[in-house]
């Protein structure tokens, strides 16, 4: 059986790969835990330096496998499954480590949050990044009202998650949502060689000066990421959240009540 994820290390930075390209890497449960897995164990071992977050085939990661959507593989109540999530995203945004992310293709919903997480965003010029959660009667849960705000502005912000379009890889680097843009045949080693440039620097500065950079918002992003728990969890029981899915099940466009 094939990993979901994948992982090296060169020249002090791990590499993590998502590993579904089939499925533009989109997560599932498996998937899910197999990350969080790999990252723990990146931010533990002491010869690493850096991460590099970075996908298989033509996407970065297009968010959660609508094909499970609302599936709880734990039996676990929508508050439980999304708090789970909340604090797997919590910890990649407590990492003492710098976070490359090579972004490419498909970067959607839990794909572009967890790559507003990185510290440094490098795309190439096949980028599509998007928050579709409004289209399935749902909003962000895992950080991305709050870091997709930060970076780009609360009317940018509002535009993206209200009306779940996608921007292009040029309008990401103009509203500031990604840092760096390359061709694509440039991407990985382009990424690669900014984490080894970071992973040569002294770490404890590193790690300080992370810190002293993100806590100009970070306890607002925080704040922010439980309350997207709560929303959450509310429009999980809305009537236009099964609506939502019925539609998509149905190939039909979704009739909204407000309910």
């Amino acid at each position: 059986m094939t990993s979901t994820i994948l992982t090296r290390t060169e020249d002090g930075v791990r590499v993590i790969s998502y590993n579904r390209p089939e499925r533009h890497n989109a997560i599932d449960d498996e998937m899910g835990d197999a990350f969080r897995d790999a990252f723990a164990s990146a931010v533990e071992d002491q010869s690493v330096r850096a991460i590099l977050l970075r996908g298989e085939g033509k996407s970065f990661c297009s968010g959660r496998d609508v094909s499970v959507l609302g599936h709880r593989a734990r039996d676990e109540s929508d508050f439980d499954f999304v708090r789970r999530a909340q604090d797997g995203r919590l910890a990649i945004q407590d990492c003492p480590k710098p976070i490359v992310a090579a972004l490419k293709g498909g970067v959607i919903g839990g794909g572009c949050e967890g790559a507003l997480c990185a510290d440094i965003r490098v795309a190439d010029s096949t980028l599509k990044m998007a928050l579709p959660e409004i289209n399935f009667g749902l909003l962000p849960d895992t950080g991305g009202t709050q870091l997709l705000a930060t970076a780009i502005g609360s009317s940018r912000a509002k535009y993206m998650i209200l009306s779940g379009d996608p921007i292009d890889a040029e309008t990401a680097l103009s509203w500031g949502a990604v840092d760096f843009l390359v061709a694509p045949d440039e991407l990985d080693t382009f990424a690669l060689d900014m984490a080894k440039k970071l992973a040569s620097k002294p770490p404890i500065a590193l790690a300080m000066g992370k810190q002293m950079i993100d806590q100009m918002h970070g306890g607002a992003i925080r704040n922010g990421t439980r309350q997207e728990l709560m929303a959450q969890t509310a429009l999980f029981l809305t009537e236009d959240y099964k609506e939502a899915r019925a539609a998509h099940r149905e190939g039909r466009t979704p009739n909204y009540k407000g309910r």
